[in-house]
């Protein structure tokens, strides 16, 4: 039997919100026809996906299972409609996706250079798009940070890279050479990824600011509304005055990966992933301030 991927959007929809209702207003259908296709996905499974009771509507264990594998299965048929329209319109491009500070241009140079008729494009990702942005195909391949939900993916390590903290300039910590932990204990942290992956291994109270991207994530501990903390590679290309930041030794350091869907064959891929695992050394110092400096400084002489 193969899974029909419409009834596949419809139960996503109805386990999204929980309510036919509401669901079938999102899909721009009749909430009958909804109710019909999702017991006809229920038959097609031979499973129950959802309690109906007059205290609404719950997944059961199947359902939960169907929502965790559904995400997955869509964002890959997008992917292929994706893939087969740029093929149809002759185009050769590789999209590639990139963190905040982490250069693609080593890897793409080497690319390009094996592969001069192919475009390479580049989109900064942030850390909660990085995995579905790979799944539904907007880009292809993706330099990423982890951790990362890797349903779906093939995560190839590149390189660690350290943690500093993020201090607004007037902080009494501000300036110096490094602080550990216990120096920070106490200080509200503004987060600028999911609240599960903080670096520091000591509590610290939440500032109830949630922020999308560094930018975001500077602007709050700039306005001294808590401290954050960032890879030293996002600290290169984020220089500011009211902003110090400073290494902490004692944590564990960032690892930097390369990430492509499980599902895509595709020899340029494989290229390009050799092309960034043959420069990841060049890529770790470009995120490096004293490989910038020491570079500088052979230009200068």
């Amino acid at each position: 039997m193969d899974l029909d991927l419409r009834k596949l959007r419809y139960f996503r929809a109805v386990a999204e919100r929980l309510h036919f209702g509401r669901a079938a207003e999102d899909l721009h259908i009749a909430q009958p026809a909804l109710s019909r296709q999702i017991r006809a996905l229920e038959h097609d499974l031979g499973a129950e996906l959802f309690t109906r009771n007059r205290h609404g509507v719950a997944l059961t264990d199947a359902g939960r299972q169907l929502q965790t594998d559904a995400g997955p299965l869509l964002a890959s048929a997008h992917a292929v409609r994706h893939r087969v329209a740029v093929a149809a319109r002759g185009s050769t491009r590789l999209a590639i996706g990139f963190r905040t500070g982490i250069p693609v241009i080593p890897a793409a140079r080497a690319f390009e250079a094996r592969h001069p008729d192919v475009v390479v494009d580049v989109q900064r990702i942030e850390w909660d798009d990085q995995a579905s942005m790979l799944l539904d195909g907007r880009v292809d391949v993706g330099f990423v940070r982890l951790p990362i939900d890797a349903t779906g993916l093939r995560v190839t390590p590149l390189f660690t890279e350290p943690v500093l903290a993020v201090l607004p300039a007037g902080h009494r910590l501000a300036g110096k050479e490094e602080v550990t932990e216990s120096d920070l204990a106490g200080e509200p942290l503004v987060w600028h990824a999911a609240p599960d992956t903080a670096p520091t291994r000591r509590p610290h109270p939440d500032s109830g600011l949630r922020a999308r991207g560094v930018e975001e994530t500077l602007e709050h501990v700039a306005a001294g509304r808590g401290i954050s903390f960032l890879a030293r590679s996002e600290t290169v290309f984020h220089s500011r005055p009211d902003i110090s930041y400073v290494p902490v030794p004692e944590l564990a350091p960032v690892q930097v990966g390369l990430a492509t869907a499980a599902s895509r064959v595709s020899p340029l891929v494989d290229d390009f992933v050799a092309a960034a695992l043959a420069t990841a050394e060049i890529t770790a110092e470009c995120g490096d301030p004293a490989a910038f400096a020491a570079d500088r400084g052979k230009a200068q002489g």
